[in-house]
């Protein structure tokens, strides 16, 4: 706001002038002292003196002067909330929100469009995702999806780059679906003056907010979906949350109470998919009739049901998932493990077991000239080629793909290792391994991103002699020295804090349960023991001697692109061996640990979806990371990208459109990395798949993935108008929140306030009636009052 001020033409009279009144002031007053009436005779003095003041000033030309916008040379915005929230209405109104808007727009009903017209050129916009010119707003149909708040001013901010935009008159009810946090940027951005529409306390609703889900490898329920209900109006009443798959069926459901004050309430939804890769859940919540009709708007008591339902996506991902087992002898823990893991249809369990270790060269055992292993004598093919050397151990192969898989041992190749998502090795020495082929085994953890297990058979870890080699490097334990404490059995078995923290490490849903199975496990008599833990390990696991000491069990760690573990308990069958109850809870067990070491674990093809920044209508970039058997980018692939929208039976309206099919591109900036981006014109969820060929048309891989979109249910994320958030936008950038009754009255003070464009204004005073009105006044006031008192 710009203030006048008080000039004087002719300066120059000012001290002659004061002087005289200073003279004719010292006159009055001797000349009124002797005057009756006590301290009515120096009102009479002040008066007299105040209107001869006036009348003095009149001969030094005073002038009001001051800066004001100048009329027609600046712009100013008038913006109108174009999006969907504006169909709501308030309880107790006959009108919608959007129709309040529109009386406030319409020159006809209102008369502050005209004035700001005179002193601005007004430039009209409406906005929703995007901010677009119109010629006038009866084109406003509420229709948009969502209300980029950040983004209309931003964008206005540079439209009007350079040129002399005022201010934005900003018509909304507040509700930002672009601003959830803290302010974007307003840097150029000039004064905004929001209107806000509506009432806060005059909404009845359900609403689902903050929907998140979360993945673990717990067998019975590995998908969690959290979300907050928040009710309005609906205190005491009972709400219902129900989650459905796309068939219809009911997965699970809850009931909460409703509250009147808006407050929110914690849902919690432990699922476990029906199948494997990519899930889709509808979680819908309302009043148990709105629930049984699917959502239909016939009757709600609801101010809108856009914000009940959102649409969630799990990914438990796509096998076979391949764990190759290797071991230096036979053994209980492979026939048990292997059990386990035959369960889950998703992972297969190779195994290479060792049943003799090689001999040395120059030992000849056998009939003369016999060089082959006696063990073989008689069976298949005999020549040289085809049959097992003393110097060669001794392998047996179970699991293969085919008759080539592992022919020639443990592999010794990328290509060959880089198969396999996880590696387990059992009681196997560190002699077994080649130099390269230990090293290689740590690069496909390191960066291959594999998951590597090593349990504690009598030939692992230390005794083993894995110290100073690359393999006992990437594990989570200290191989330096030997342990100083070698504990006796029987062992008792018992998490430790992190493993309370990871659900893959419980077998039971709830801590009595699962403590209750801990205390009824029996103990293990092998343990072969660490020297200590590495820093950034976890302890899952520990188990207690006799004497109450305990020791790590289950050590788990990043390494790399991967992730190693060490299970230094060499005889978790006996676990399974107590009775039927606690087999099963082993082989659950086991299923969980092998989950856990391949997930996350990528693939030749890796299709991910993330959200292009700062775009109001919900595009995604689709990224697809391509690399050869040996796990390196590959830059001359061809990507294609199959897009479809997710139909739910029990919302038929949902998924309208087909697929779209899409060709990425290779990025730029990342070798093996295609993109493509998506803009979903629906709500509701979609399904991507993508498929890789290389140069010669060879089929490299396919990958698959989910995602839902919701502009919905984020543009009435909530119904009651953010003032707070509108408050806070005009501070940032010099407005100020203005009442849509006193909009009248704010414009017509609009020139007055600062402008790119100003220029000087300048008022006489000295000719004016309201000086001689004063003087006047002050004159005849005295003259009266002295009448009145019968003073002289």
């Amino acid at each position: 706001m710009t203030f006048a001020s008080l000039t004087f033409s002719r300066p120059d009279g000012l001290l002659p002038l004061s002087v005289a009144l200073a003279a004719v002031a010292v006159l009055l007053a001797w000349s009124y002292r002797s005057m009756p009436g006590g301290r009515l005779r120096w009102a009479c003095l002040g008066l007299k003196l105040v209107g001869l003041a006036a009348l003095a000033a009149c001969l030094l030309e005073p002038l009001w002067t001051g800066r004001r916008a100048r009329p027609g040379a600046n712009l100013f915005a008038v913006v109108a909330d174009n999006s969907r929230s504006l169909q709501v209405r308030d309880a107790g109104d006959a009108r919608t929100r959007g129709e309040e808007l529109r009386e406030l727009l319409d020159p006809g009903r209102s008369a502050w469009p005209g004035k700001l017209a005179e002193g601005f050129d007004v430039r009209r916009y409406a906005f929703d995702a995007r901010i677009q010119n119109v010629r006038d707003f009866a084109e406003l149909d509420f229709t948009g999806r969502s209300s980029a708040i950040g983004a209309a001013l931003r964008g206005l901010a540079e439209r009007s780059k350079g040129r002399p935009l005022a201010g934005i008159l900003l018509f909304t009810d507040g509700n930002a679906t672009d601003i959830l946090g803290a302010l974007p940027d307003l840097a150029g951005v000039p004064p905004v003056y929001p209107v806000v529409l509506g009432r806060r306390d005059a909404v009845k609703d359900i609403s689902l907010r903050q929907v998140t889900v979360s993945q673990t490898v717990f067998e019975d329920a590995p998908v969690t979906v959290q979300a907050d209900v928040t009710s309005a109006g609906f205190g005491g009443e009972k709400v219902l949350a129900r989650l459905r798959d796309r068939t219809g069926k009911v997965m699970a459901e809850q009931t909460v109470r409703g509250r009147a004050d808006g407050e929110g309430a914690a849902l919690r939804f432990n699922v476990k998919p029906e199948k494997p890769g990519v899930s889709f859940y509808q979680l819908r919540v309302g009043t148990a009739s709105e629930i049984d009709r699917g959502g239909a708007a016939t009757n709600s008591a609801e101010a809108t049901l856009a914000n009940n339902a959102r649409v969630v996506v799990a990914d438990r991902g796509q096998g076979p998932f391949r764990v190759l087992y290797v071991a230096g002898r036979p053994n209980w823990e492979f026939k048990f493990l292997n059990r386990a893991v035959a369960e889950d249809d998703q992972v297969q369990m190779v195994g290479l077991i060792r049943i003799a270790k090689r001999e040395p060269k120059f030992e000849f055992r056998g009939r003369a000239g016999e060089t082959s292993n006696p063990l073989f004598r008689g069976f298949g093919d005999q020549t040289r080629e085809a049959t097992e050397r003393y110097d060669q151990p001794v392998l047996t192969r179970l699991n293969t793909r085919d008759e080539v898989e592992l022919r020639s041992g443990f592999p010794r190749t990328a290509e060959e290792l880089y198969g396999y998502q996880a590696v387990i090795v059992d009681d196997l020495e560190a002699e077994f391994f080649t130099p390269e082929q230990a090293l290689l085994l740590q690069k496909f953890v390191s960066e291959r991103g594999g998951g590597f297990l090593m349990l504690g058979g009598m030939e692992s870890f230390q005794e083993g002699h894995y110290q100073r080699t690359p393999i006992g490097d990437m594990l989570p334990v200290y191989l330096d020295r030997a342990a100083s404490v070698h504990p006796a059995g029987p062992l008792k078995f018992g998490l430790a804090r992190e493993g309370w923290l990871q659900p893959w490490a419980r077998v039971r849903d709830n801590e009595s349960d699962e403590r209750t199975r801990i205390d009824g496990m029996p103990g293990f008599e092998v343990f072969n023991p660490v020297h200590g833990i590495k820093p950034g390990a976890s302890v899952v696991a520990t188990v207690a001697d006799a004497a109450g000491k305990e020791h790590p069990a289950l050590v788990i760690q990043r390494f790399g692109r991967g992730r190693t573990a060490a299970l230094p308990v060499g005889d978790v069958w006996r676990w399974g061996m107590k009775d039927a109850a606690a087999h099963a809870d082993m082989d659950k067990s086991w299923r969980q640990l092998v989950r856990w070491l391949i997930s996350d674990v990528p693939e030749r093809v890796e299709l991910s979806v993330e959200p292009v920044p700062d775009d109001a209508d919900g595009a995604v970039r689709l990224q697809v990371r391509v690399r050869d058997p040996r796990y390196q980018p590959v830059d001359d692939a061809s990507v294609g990208i199959t897009v479809e929208p997710v139909v739910f039976d029990a919302d038929p309206a949902s998924g309208a459109a087909g697929p779209m099919r899409l060709q990425a591109e290779a990025s730029s900036t990342e070798p093996g990395l295609y993109e493509a981006t998506y803009v979903p014109r629906l709500s509701g969820g979609f399904k991507a798949t993508a498929g890789a060929t290389n140069s010669m048309g060879g089929t490299i891989g396919r990958d698959e993935a989910g995602w839902s979109s919701d502009p919905a249910a984020e543009e009435f994320r909530s119904l009651v108008p953010d003032l707070a958030r509108m408050e806070e936008i005009a501070k940032r950038t010099g407005g100020e929140v203005v009442p849509a009754a006193k909009l009248d009255t704010f414009v017509a003070g609009l020139p007055m306030r600062r402008a790119p464009v100003m220029e000087a204004w300048s008022q006489p005073l000295w000719n004016t009636p309201l000086v001689f009105a004063l003087a006047l006044v002050c004159l005849v006031a005295e003259w009266g009052l002295r009448r009145w008192k019968g003073m002289p």
